[in-house]
């Protein structure tokens, strides 16, 4: 049975023409918001015709990490719910659509995962981000996989194995975030135009082929990348281009 977006209790979800906007209401994340997001997720996949998602926080906060009272220490502790995130952020970060994460306050440990797994982020100046779970004696997720391909190893195990308080300006010079400002606003204005025309299968194959230029050999990632190119320039928006410069007589032809 569909989720009623309107009657969600840990997020809210709403649309203004082509950008789809995710507020984060509760501060930590607990199973109410990973099954949320979930069915934000089905709604975007299946019915949304928006073509930007804006994550955000509520009050100044975006994520503090997560909710340690659906835990009970009384009781044997399984991977169920950590499986249930990972598989929601994936999910999120294969969204054929241009995904924005704005952060606030004190990004902790699934907050900071969350904000990997989008195409962009802005950060306030007075944010901070911390992945704090090694020090609290389990794992920061998937962030082990992923941080290193935006920091590189070193930085990454010093970000996960230190769990250091990272500011608004060591953020944007390690390349965790892409601006760092006060005007939140209007970064996420002239961050969502930055995309310009968000081409549904452009943008997914894109960001596929960057997932995965750490795993293969140059050839086999030629292979993939062939695959997606054909697949590319089959589809209109790649048609009306080569339309438009041909009507061009000074237009580049080039690749």
């Amino acid at each position: 049975m569909p989720v009623d977006l309107n009657a969600l209790q840990s997020l809210r979800y709403a649309e203004h023409g082509v950008i789809a906007t995710v507020t984060l209401v509760h501060t930590h994340i607990d199973m109410t918001m990973v099954r949320e997001l979930t069915a934000v997720c089905d709604f975007l996949e299946d019915d949304s015709p928006t073509k930007v998602v804006v994550f955000q926080g509520t009050g100044g906060q975006f994520c503090a990490g997560i909710d340690f009272a659906d835990f009970r220490p009384d009781a044997p502790m399984d991977i169920h719910g950590f499986n249930k995130w990972e598989k929601v952020c994936r999910r999120v970060e294969r969204l054929d659509k241009v995904t924005v994460a704005v952060l606030e306050g004190a990004v902790i440990g699934g907050g900071v995962q969350l904000a990997l797994v989008t195409d962009a982020r802005i950060m306030a100046q007075n944010a901070t981000l911390q992945l704090n779970e090694v020090h609290q004696g389990f794992l920061p997720g998937m962030a082990t996989f992923r941080l290193a391909k935006y920091v590189g190893l070193g930085h990454a195990k010093r970000l996960i194995m230190r769990c250091p308080v990272v500011s608004a300006q060591e953020s944007l010079q390690l390349g965790l975030v892409d601006v760092a400002t006060d005007d939140l606003d209007r970064a996420l204005t002239q961050i969502i135009d930055s995309f310009g025309p968000t081409h549904v299968v452009a943008v997914t194959l894109a960001r596929r082929l960057l997932g995965e230029s750490f795993q293969f050999s140059f050839e086999d990632a030629l292979g993939h990348f062939l695959a997606a190119q054909h697949r590319a320039i089959s589809q209109t928006a790649f048609l009306q281009t080569v339309q438009a410069g041909q009507g061009d007589p000074d237009s580049d032809s080039g690749s």
